[in-house]
């Protein structure tokens, strides 16, 4: 299974973009977006260091809060 994380694209030089995660940074190719190019203040689905597409903020959101629900259900299950 692979899992792709929202991210907001915070600023960018090439086809190398600053982006962030809840507070994490990292840098991720824009490469394989194609025709997609992104911008400074757009969410893209990142996977293994690549931005694979991009999202609105709505989508980036319930993402996040999908995410959430998964690990307090399985914090619950450890308990």
């Amino acid at each position: 299974m692979c899992l792709a994380i929202p991210m907001r694209v915070v600023s960018m030089e090439g086809l190398t973009a600053c982006c962030d995660a809840r507070g994490i940074r990292r840098d991720v190719s824009l490469t394989l977006l194609g025709e997609d190019d992104a911008a400074v203040g757009d969410y893209v689905l990142v996977h293994v260091g690549y931005a694979l597409q991009k999202i609105t903020a709505t989508d980036a959101k319930s993402r996040w809060e999908l995410f959430d629900e998964i690990t307090s259900a399985l914090d619950h299950i450890d308990a």
